[in-house]
Formats: C-alpha cells, sequence, structure tokens
C-alpha cells in the first residue's frame, strides 16, 4: 500500500487552488516525491430550454488557454472553498450564460483528473430559463452557442465534442430525458 508521508505546499492561486509536493512511500520502503492540485470543486452546467426541434442547450465557445485554442463546452465555474454548490451553479450560469434557472437537478459527480487534482465536478441540469446576467470573469471570451441536444450526443460519440466534463454532461442529460 502506497502511503503519504509528508506534504509541501507550493503555490496558490488567488483563492482558487494549490498547488503541493507529496513525499510518498511505496510498499518496499521507497519515497517518492508527486505534485498535486488541491482543487475546491467545480459546477458543470447543461442548461436547457426547448426549440423548434426539441430541446436546445446553451453552450459556450471559450478560449482555453492552457490548450491555445477556443473549444465548445458546457458552461462550468470553480466553486469557492466554503460556497454552496448550488449557490455557484445559480452564480456561473448567470455569469456565462446571462440566463438563471428555476430548476436544478442533479446529475452527480465527476473527477475529471483524478491523477492530478482532487477537483469533484458537480453537475446539474438547469431548466426553465429566464434572461438574468451577472457580470463574467474579465478573462472570459465566451460566446453562446445554443445547440440541439441530439446534435451534442452525436458530437459527444464521434468525437467532435472533446472537452471531458462537456461529453459526460451531455451523455447524462440525454439519458435523464430518454424515454423509459
Amino acid at each position: 500500500m502506497i502511503k503519504k508521508i509528508a506534504s509541501k505546499p507550493l503555490w496558490q492561486q488567488g483563492n482558487s487552488w494549490r498547488l503541493r509536493l507529496d513525499t510518498l512511500q511505496l510498499p518496499d520502503g521507497r519515497t517518492i516525491e508527486k505534485g498535486a492540485i488541491e482543487h475546491p470543486g467545480a459546477v458543470v452546467l447543461v442548461p436547457v430550454r426547448p426549440s423548434a426541434n426539441g430541446l436546445e442547450v446553451l453552450m459556450l465557445r471559450q478560449y482555453r488557454h492552457v490548450l491555445d485554442q477556443t473549444i465548445l463546452e458546457l458552461p462550468a465555474g470553480t466553486r469557492g472553498w466554503e460556497e454552496d454548490w448550488l449557490a455557484c451553479a445559480q452564480r456561473e450560469l448567470r455569469e456565462e450564460t446571462g440566463h438563471r434557472a428555476e430548476k436544478f437537478t442533479e446529475l452527480g459527480q465527476i473527477w475529471p483528473a483524478p491523477g492530478i487534482t482532487d477537483e469533484l465536478m458537480q453537475l446539474y441540469l438547469a431548466e426553465e430559463l429566464t434572461p438574468a446576467p451577472l457580470p463574467g470573469d474579465e478573462d472570459e471570451l465566451i460566446e453562446l452557442v445554443p445547440t440541439p441536444l441530439d446534435e451534442l450526443v452525436a458530437m459527444a460519440g464521434n468525437g467532435r465534442l472533446q472537452d471531458g466534463k462537456s461529453i459526460v454532461g451531455i451523455l447524462r442529460t440525454a439519458h435523464f430525458f430518454a424515454p423509459e
């Protein structure tokens, strides 16, 4: 069994996440060091509304500096360390889509990258949307892209949708609305 025997904080990104160096003891007694990111968690939102062709999802086209490209993804955001999950979801939905939802349904949780971070993402279906914008983060350049749910399911299946949290959120939403 591997045992953590020491942890050293290295860096903190504002109030949102921390980088640490862990010393681990292997079963044979040797020690190794591994980096880890401590994260307060994030919410992922699947905002849906009726359209002429069934349900559409308010997707975002957003620049991601780590990838150096703009990607299609669901609205999401980091919560504060002590922030309530649903309060975070309500805030992020308004900041990123300019809408509020009257109804939120939990779609479960995922660990997006358990090899490097303890980040937990809580997924929410957001329904009964009405305009109610809040100012967004200054470093976020976001374009709202309403997209039919069926098209997104196809994109998740054929690889055109590449963002992991978005794939899970879209597939869980399609399952939620699937006839019994």
